[in-house]
């Protein structure tokens, strides 16, 4: 989950950066260390909770060409590159599926929780609710005409995302949403040889 949310922290900086950008470099966000993409609380709920998240990428609007849609990509590099990492983990595991099967079993736990972590972080992250990714790749598909509307709403996304995370009756609205897009993703990336989905 550590190496996920770097690789998704990253992403956000290589996209600001590239697309003219310097604020996450100068911030030392341009890197694949862990260190400089870890929140100490999102750390903590990582390791007691079973979910966490790392430090928000700054990035200056007035340095992109078009702060809108350059915005939106930049927030979709992030759960992009979570998708991207976990394909290539899958076609690891279909390659390996050859080996002796006390090899391939051992490198099917590990490559299994990678992929995992990495699917759940991306499609959690696509909701579009405010801070996540999804409200801003939301931002910049919108007509003009309702792009301040949408905005607005920024200051209620805290609200509506503790009510998604909070346990009703034994289980949080956001897993019933999320459990059936991750596991219809699963069925494509792990290998039916080993069992398949989480």
């Amino acid at each position: 989950m550590i190496l996920a949310i770097s690789v998704h922290e990253f992403s956000h900086a290589f996209a600001a950066d590239r697309l003219g950008d310097p604020t996450p470099r100068i911030a030392g966000r341009l890197t694949l260390n862990p260190g400089a993409h870890l929140d100490p609380i999102g750390t903590l709920l990582l390791f007691f909770a079973g979910f966490g998240w790392g430090k928000p990428v700054p990035f200056d609007p007035f340095n992109l060409r078009d702060p809108k849609k350059d915005a939106a990509f930049i927030s979709f590099a992030g759960p992009l590159s979570n998708l991207l990492i976990a394909i290539a983990a899958s076609l690891i595991l279909r390659i390996t599926g050859n080996f002796p099967l006390v090899i391939s079993l051992s490198l099917y736990e590990v490559l299994r929780m990678f992929i995992y972590f990495n699917v759940l972080l991306a499609v959690f992250n696509l909701i579009p609710i405010h801070p996540l990714d999804g409200f801003t790749v939301v931002a910049g598909i919108l007509p003009k005409k309702y792009y301040g509307d949408w905005m607005e709403l920024s200051s209620y996304g805290m609200i509506f995302l503790i009510f998604l995370i909070f346990p009703f009756f034994g289980g949080s609205p956001i897993g019933s949403l999320l459990s059936p897009i991750v596991n219809f993703i699963l069925s494509f990336l792990l290998p039916s040889r080993f069992g398949g989905i989480i």
